[in-house]
């Protein structure tokens, strides 16, 4: 049996498009490039690297065929942040769902934590889901989560609407 986690996820949506003030941009060489059907290798690298501090496992359980069919789909958009020529964070855009569109994950490498990548990867993620014009950009975060995430989401203009209670085996 694997470690229980006990966490209450809080689901937040944005309605309209936020007008954000520019999150600086990341000091160096940076790129922001949307993996087109990335090799299920190089997304399992980014979501193991950067969601295992914060408990994610919902794609670590997944089969290679099951990953692909999310994450190759042509509605699912991934971003990734590119700093002096490594990877440092990514972002998942969901649009099969619309007029909804899910920030399904969003997250920086550990030792690039507190340099504001987050902040401007956040900023960009959004403007690239309301480009696709949803009627709402849902995210949900947990206190598992980076201790920040709920504030950033917050000064970024989304606004919780539920709060659940969740427990899952890791």
């Amino acid at each position: 049996m694997g470690k229980v986690h006990q966490t209450v996820v809080t689901h937040l949506e944005m309605r309209t498009q936020p007008r954000l003030a520019p999150a600086p941009k990341p000091s160096g060489r940076y790129a922001l490039i949307r993996a087109e059907q990335p090799p299920l290798h190089f997304y399992r690298y980014l979501y193991d690297t950067i969601g295992r501090h914060y408990a994610w496992v919902s794609r670590r359980k997944l089969t290679d065929a099951e990953l692909a069919a999310i994450i190759h789909d042509v509605e699912v958009e991934i971003y990734v942040l590119w700093l002096n020529g490594s990877p440092v964070g990514f972002a998942e855009l969901d649009f099969r769902n619309m007029p909804d569109a899910d920030l399904c994950f969003l997250g920086v490498m550990p030792e690039y934590i507190g340099q504001g990548l987050g902040r401007f990867l956040l900023n960009e993620a959004i403007s690239l889901a309301w480009s696709r014009g949803p009627d709402r950009l849902v995210v949900q975060t947990c206190t598992l989560d980076h201790p920040n995430a709920l504030r950033l989401y917050q000064r970024h203009g989304f606004t919780p609407f539920a709060q659940t209670e969740a427990i899952f085996e890791e």
